[in-house]
């Protein structure tokens, strides 16, 4: 069973969601009208999913309560080929609306990384490390 297929983002707004991620590279045939939409990333998808009914197609007697303050202790990761690719990718969501957590910087692993969150709040990470090996799909090779 070792494998991802799905990551669902439960958003408030299916459209301003599909518009974020579509002018930041993500691809998709969806239209903003969609109830669900699905990138054609490499590798492992991206959902996205009204949150309120993510609640409800999770439990429709009793849904979990939606909370959308905070951290909610996940992120989400992008890895790059090299620190310009993740300087270029930072302007880009900024641009798009994105609020920049940390700005990308050499962190301790040796790296260089930083943090964006997207419209509704989910955290992700743009990081490049100068000894990853990347496979045919740039899906990043962990041994």
């Amino acid at each position: 069973m070792n494998r991802i297929n799905l990551i669902c983002l439960g958003v408030d707004s299916i459209p301003r969601a599909l518009n974020f991620y579509q002018k930041i590279g993500f691809e998709t045939t969806a239209e903003d009208h969609a109830p669900v939409v699905f990138f054609k990333n490499s590798g492992t998808k991206l959902e996205l999913f009204n949150i309120h009914e993510l609640a409800k197609d999770i439990d429709k007697t009793n849904p979990p309560q939606v909370n959308t303050e905070g951290f909610a202790g996940i992120t989400l990761a992008i890895n790059m080929k090299s620190k310009q690719e993740v300087d270029a990718f930072f302007a880009l969501v900024a641009q798009h609306g994105a609020t920049i957590v940390k700005p990308p910087e050499t962190v301790s692993w040796g790296g260089y990384s930083g943090y964006f969150a997207d419209l509704d709040g989910y955290y992700w990470e743009v990081a490049y490390g100068e000894d990853w090996i990347f496979d045919d799909n740039d899906m990043l090779i962990i041994e």
